[in-house]
Formats: C-alpha cells, sequence, structure tokens
C-alpha cells in the first residue's frame, strides 16, 4: 500500500465527514454496511453546526458514485490508434514524466503547467501549486475556482485586506434585520441554507432578492428587484446614491473606519434613480425602499451569488456592493455586512494555498518579495528559483498548442471543456496539446482528449481538509479505502515529482503530513493555518482562519476592530457603471444567461451518473417568458435553437413568467450538443480573470423535430 493511503482505519460505526459537492459542505454520516465497503448508508450530521441534520438529493445520494460501474479503476493510455487501452501504473506514469521532461527540454518550463480544481482539498491545492513551481519550475498553474468566486476574493482583497467568502458564520444569517441575496438561487444552489434564511423571516427580518429571474429564492423574498442582466453594478451605484440623496449615509463610521468616501460620493452622482431605473428596469421605488430596508434595520447585510460575480466587470460590481455596505456602516457590526455564498466545496480554501496563478501558501501573492522568501524558505529553495504570475484559467486554456505555447497540461478534477465559457474553443486548444494527462474518476468530455487518464480515489476513500464558504476549516474522514487500481492525488504528484529528479519536498506519509507543511507555509501569512491541527478540527468542528497559533480559538468573525490595510480602514473604490462585453443588438436581440438546477452540480460530470438525479432532470431546458415563446413560436416541450456569435444549441423550452421576456434561461450542467457554455463569452474581468458567464447576446428561433438537442451550425 502506498505510504499516502495509510489513515485511519474503518470501523462499522458511522463515520462522519463531509458532502463533496457544494462550499456549504454540509456534515454527513456514512455507515458502511458489509466489510467489502460496497453497501454505504449516507444520512445528515445533526450535530454540525452548518447544515443541522440538513442535506440536499445530491448529498443524499453522493454514496451512488462511489461504486459506480463507469467509474475508471486502471490508468488508461492513448494508442496510435486513437483508443484508450488499460496499463499499469509504472507504464502510464514513466509515460506522463518523460512526456513533461521532453516538453520542458524542447520549449522551456512555461510550456507545461496543470489546472487544478475547487474540488481538491487544501492538501491537494498546496501540493499541486508547490509542484508545479518547484518541479516543473512552470508559473503556469490556476484553477476552476477562477470561474467561481475570482471577483468576491479580488474585491474583498482591494476593499478589505482580506478574502474570506463570509467573514461571519453562516448562522448570522438568522440573525440579520435586512438580508439581500444579489444574483444568488442557493433555494436550488444551497438548499441546506435556507433553514437560516427562514428563521430569519421568521424572526421579523426582511429578505429582498436582486435577479433577473423570479427564482424559487425570489418566491420567499419580501422585494424582488427583477434587473436587467448585467445592469447589477449601475444598481449597486444607484444604491449608494440614494443612500447619500436621503442621508442615510453613516458618517461617524465612515470618518472613523473607511478611507476614500468623498471620491466616491462624486462618482456616484451621475447614478441618479431615473437613469438607473432605464438601466436597469427596477423601478424608482423599489430602489428606494431597498435602500432604506438596508439602512433602516439594525443589522443588515448583503450576499452575493455568481449573479453579479460571473461578469466582465464582476470585482467592480462587488466593489460597489461593499462601497454600499461601508457607507451604510454595517460591515464589521453583529450579523451585518458583505459576504459571499462560494459556490465550489472548498472553492475557498482552493485559491488560498497556491493553485491560483497569482497566489502563493497563506494567500501570499506570488508577485511580493517578502511572500516569495516566506515560502521559499519553507521549500527549502531560492525565492528567485519560484517562476512568476502565470495565466488566469480562461487564458490558460486558450494558450494550449504550438500557438499559445502550452504543450502539456495536467488537469485534476475538472471537466474544463464543460465549464469553460466559448467551450468549442477550448475543446479545440486542449485536443492541440501534446500532452494532456487528466486525473479523475469518470470519463467526461475532457478525457475524450486525454493522452492519459490516472485514475484517482473519490472524496469518502481518503482524508483531507477543506475551508467552507464560511472560513471554516474541516475534515473530511476516509470512510473506505480505495478500490485497487487507484491512487491518490497526493500520490500521483508525489510518484511524479519523483521521476522527474524531485524527491526532496515530496515525500509524506500521509494527507496530515502534508497539512502540517502547509501549516508551517501559512504561517505569518492573510489565511493562516499554522494554529489548526486535525486533531482540534475534530474536536471543535471546524476551525475558523487565521487561527495563527495552538492556543488560538480561530476567528469566527472579522473586521469588528479592524480591516487588513496597513493602518486598519476599509478602502472605498470608485466603479463607474460600464454595459456588459456583448449587448443585444439587431442581429442577437435577447440577453442569455446561465445558472443551476437543484439536482446537478457544475459540469454534471458526477451528477449526471446518478440515476436518482437523470430521472428527476434529465436534459436542461431554456426558459422562455411565454409572450417571446409566442412571437417565436415555439410551445412548451418543444425545441427552440438559441445562437449566439459563438455557436448555436437546441434546448427543449420551458416556458415561464418567472423571467424576463428579454432574456433565455439555460442550465449549464450539460456537455455536447446540449452545452449552454458553447453560448458564452469569454470576455474577462481585466481584475479577477473571472469570464462573464451570466451576461450575451443571442437569437432564437422555433426548431422542427429534427433538431431536438443538436448542435446547430
Amino acid at each position: 500500500m502506498n505510504p499516502l493511503q495509510r489513515l485511519r482505519a474503518v470501523t462499522p460505526e458511522a463515520t462522519k465527514t463531509h458532502c463533496p459537492y457544494c462550499a456549504f459542505q454540509c456534515g454527513m454520516e456514512m455507515t458502511v454496511r458489509d466489510r467489502k465497503g460496497h453497501d454505504i448508508e449516507v444520512t445528515a450530521d445533526e450535530a454540525f453546526p452548518v447544515n443541522r441534520g440538513q442535506m440536499c438529493i445530491k448529498g443524499l445520494t453522493s454514496a451512488a458514485l462511489l461504486e459506480h460501474p463507469a467509474r475508471i479503476r486502471t490508468p488508461m493510455l492513448r494508442e496510435q490508434d486513437g483508443r484508450l487501452a488499460p496499463v499499469t501504473w509504472e507504464t502510464a506514469l514513466d509515460f506522463v514524466a518523460e512526456r513533461l521532461r521532453s516538453l520542458r527540454a524542447t520549449y522551456g518550463p512555461a510550456s507545461v503547467g496543470a489546472f487544478g480544481s475547487g474540488a481538491l482539498t487544501n492538501e491537494k491545492a498546496y501540493l499541486l501549486g508547490k509542484f508545479v513551481r518547484v518541479v516543473l519550475r512552470s508559473p503556469n498553474v490556476d484553477y476552476n475556482g477562477r470561474y467561481c468566486m475570482s471577483s468576491a476574493a479580488a474585491g474583498q482583497n482591494r476593499a478589505f485586506g482580506i478574502d474570506r467568502g463570509l467573514p461571519f458564520p453562516v448562522s448570522d444569517i438568522a440573525k440579520t434585520g435586512t438580508l439581500m441575496l444579489w444574483g444568488s438561487n442557493c433555494a436550488e444552489t444551497m438548499p441546506p441554507i435556507t433553514q437560516w434564511i427562514f428563521e430569519q423571516k421568521s424572526a421579523g427580518g426582511h429578505l429582498i432578492v436582486v435577479d433577473p429571474r423570479r427564482t424559487d429564492t425570489a418566491r420567499i423574498a419580501s422585494l424582488h428587484l427583477q434587473l436587467t442582466p448585467g445592469t447589477d453594478l449601475a444598481l449597486a451605484n444607484g444604491l449608494l446614491h440614494l443612500a447619500i440623496e436621503q442621508k442615510l449615509i453613516d458618517e461617524d463610521y465612515v470618518a472613523r473606519r473607511t478611507e476614500g468616501f468623498d471620491d466616491l460620493r462624486r462618482s456616484v452622482l451621475t447614478s441618479d434613480p431615473a437613469r438607473i431605473e432605464r438601466l436597469t428596469g427596477v423601478p424608482i421605488e423599489q430602489q428606494v425602499r431597498a435602500v432604506r430596508l438596508l439602512a433602516e434595520s439594525e443589522s443588515s447585510m448583503i450576499l452575493s451569488g455568481r449573479g453579479p460575480e460571473q461578469q466582465s466587470k464582476g470585482s467592480d460590481t462587488v466593489l460597489a456592493l461593499i462601497n454600499l455596505m461601508l457607507a451604510l456602516g454595517k460591515v464589521g457590526k453583529p450579523a451585518s455586512g458583505y459576504g459571499c455564498l462560494t459556490g465550489q466545496g472548498n472553492g475557498q480554501g482552493g485559491r488560498e494555498h497556491g493553485q491560483k496563478a497569482d497566489q502563493l501558501p497563506g494567500y501570499r501573492l506570488i508577485e511580493d518579495p517578502d511572500d516569495r522568501r516566506a515560502i521559499a524558505a519553507v521549500w527549502g529553495i531560492e525565492p528567485d528559483e519560484l517562476p512568476g504570475k502565470g495565466k488566469s484559467a480562461y487564458e490558460l486554456l486558450d494558450s494550449c498548442g504550438p500557438q499559445g505555447g502550452i504543450r502539456g497540461l495536467l488537469v485534476f478534477g475538472s471537466n474544463v471543456v464543460v465549464s469553460s465559457p466559448h467551450a468549442s474553443n477550448v475543446e479545440r486548444r486542449i485536443r492541440d496539446l501534446e500532452l494532456l494527462v487528466v486525473c479523475d474518476s469518470f470519463q467526461n468530455e475532457t478525457t475524450e482528449a486525454a493522452h492519459v487518464i490516472l485514475p484517482v480515489a473519490q472524496w469518502a476513500e481518503e482524508e483531507g481538509t477543506m475551508t467552507n464558504l464560511e472560513g471554516r476549516v474541516i475534515l473530511r474522514q476516509r470512510v473506505r479505502p480505495p478500490p485497487p487500481g487507484c491512487k491518490t492525488d497526493l500520490a500521483i504528484l508525489c510518484e511524479l515529482a519523483h521521476r522527474l529528479g524531485v524527491s526532496r519536498g515530496f515525500q509524506f506519509e500521509s494527507a496530515q503530513d502534508v497539512f502540517d507543511e502547509l501549516r508551517a507555509a501559512t504561517a505569518g501569512g492573510r489565511a493562516d493555518y499554522s494554529g489548526i491541527t486535525y486533531e482540534k478540527i475534530r474536536l471543535e468542528q471546524g476551525v475558523f482562519w487565521p487561527c495563527p497559533s495552538a492556543g488560538h480559538p480561530g476567528t469566527p468573525r472579522l473586521f469588528a476592530d479592524t480591516f487588513a490595510h496597513p493602518g486598519g480602514r476599509a478602502r472605498f473604490h470608485a466603479v463607474p457603471y460600464r454595459p456588459a462585453e456583448e449587448v443585444p443588438d439587431t442581429e442577437y436581440p435577447l440577453y442569455f444567461t446561465t445558472g443551476r438546477y437543484k439536482e446537478h452540480y457544475n459540469s454534471g460530470a458526477q451528477t449526471r451518473l446518478v440515476q436518482a438525479l437523470v430521472d428527476v432532470r434529465p436534459e436542461p431546458r431554456v426558459q422562455i417568458h411565454p409572450r417571446l415563446a409566442g412571437k417565436l413560436g415555439v410551445a412548451e416541450g418543444e425545441g427552440l435553437v438559441v445562437q449566439s456569435r459563438r455557436g448555436a444549441v437546441c434546448f427543449l423550452a420551458q416556458i415561464s413568467t418567472d423571467i424576463r421576456a428579454d432574456t433565455l434561461f439555460a442550465p449549464f450542467h450539460w456537455g455536447g450538443r446540449m452545452a449552454a457554455n458553447l453560448l458564452t463569452i469569454p470576455a474577462l474581468d481585466p481584475v479577477s480573470g473571472m469570464p462573464e458567464f451570466k451576461v450575451c447576446a443571442v437569437r432564437a428561433r422555433a426548431a422542427g423535430p429534427a433538431h431536438q438537442n443538436a448542435t446547430i451550425a
């Protein structure tokens, strides 16, 4: 047995662990009912303080993946005739190492790289970043979390000096007087969180939802602001203009705890309510009611989702939301402030520890000399041996192939062909690679182009830490060993490092050993984990970072006394409105936006394999307003061809008054001919690198029966 697989023994009792899906990281209990570990029961953990015994259908059916017949159980190598053939681990790893060595020798270290995932544990994210920078000596590592929370991270770092999804525990939601959910349909994307929202409403609180659709979340709101897609920044600036106009600003708080408000005040003078109504479609009276509820409640908070963030101006929009809450004097007060509802399971921890192109462990910056020295000392190298900043996620994928310069790519836990914008371009690019290695448990749309597939252990078959949306570091405990033929990602990285001539720093006996080095690497950083241990997590049901020493209790709430900038003040930023990269015109007259279904997760690479979930949601449907459906001549369940400047997809129509008449919506969980991301535009936020998933221009027409579920050229 590989040393990295020597974890604690499986017992007949229920093992407490955590769901493999979203960033809520529900506590769950898994009971092995047979000695071989084939029969496993999943129940929600009633004692875990985040989900309190609730789970969604995805988590409850997650064990079906462990014994799924489609699971890869041996390495696969593509032969000259194009077929994938099973090979030994020695053959596969030798092949990968030799190809990496050859590409680096021929084209230089920057010709190879890696693409990680928000599903990776903190230990894996840490070791992946270290592997790319120390073993490959390449700057090119990034991850699919760039598509999730990067705009919120950029905004919080600029405003507060630190980024943590929620700067307070999720339980604070139930205590706030006014809750504004901006671009989050959490009733479907994160169902167990709604218990805290219903508790807030039961206590007399107000709920405001900002969304172009009347979602399941918007249905329970006191006020729904149904804005035009892509105008979130305009609306946020407009609400601040109203707050100034109606003298709702907390002038004392602004003077004591912030800087830059005078410049911001001048900037939002142009965001008068009438102009904002024209841009956003939100009536002035609704704007006034919303800002008064936020200002006049003793406590209030704004929580953003992907709606305002997945735009080419997402980081500016997050800054505008923070501007508003700072000006109202809410940030750092009890049950108040701004927070982001992180999407991916380890979207928070994944970017803290070095698998993001511009960052080193502990949320250090790769271009900061002091940060480079700190990490180089832990890794036993010289600071100038560390490469510089690499390419962001889409830029990295768009650089694949001879013209872009990336010749070899390792992909860990990400189905990039489905999850990326302008998906057809990404598919073409990765097919141009001289080496594509995919580490996964199942074949998917990305493995179709792979030269090597390496089968990995799943979440219930290994230990490791995750950091949930609150900044709570939790421990996924092993329920059973991985099946024969599967290795952990940590083992793969270590064995490749050894083959490439780097043994020092890649000799770990367990995931816990990797975590102990991570703790040392984060000491003194913004995301300081040095005082967190596996045992402490078990005893306390998770530990909030920063936790800089063994005796430190962790930090559930940030900003009560100070912000992380020098001088301790938060910073306002003037962020003038600008339109989306692509807005409707005479040729493409409609908005198109994407999102999720409750039953599926991200690219669907896992959930589309669970029959219980497929039975409920077998295919994507495009949501269309009855007035637009009548104009286009399409009925419920009939085909509708949706076309952008990048491609076209034929969806089945779902007719609903819940969507604006100028907008179409489709989920992005499917690939191939049903991939919503064939339509989306790769316009990137200049600060965060976030693609503009949430808005592009399309046209639509009714399709005949022959075109059902077919990509239209």
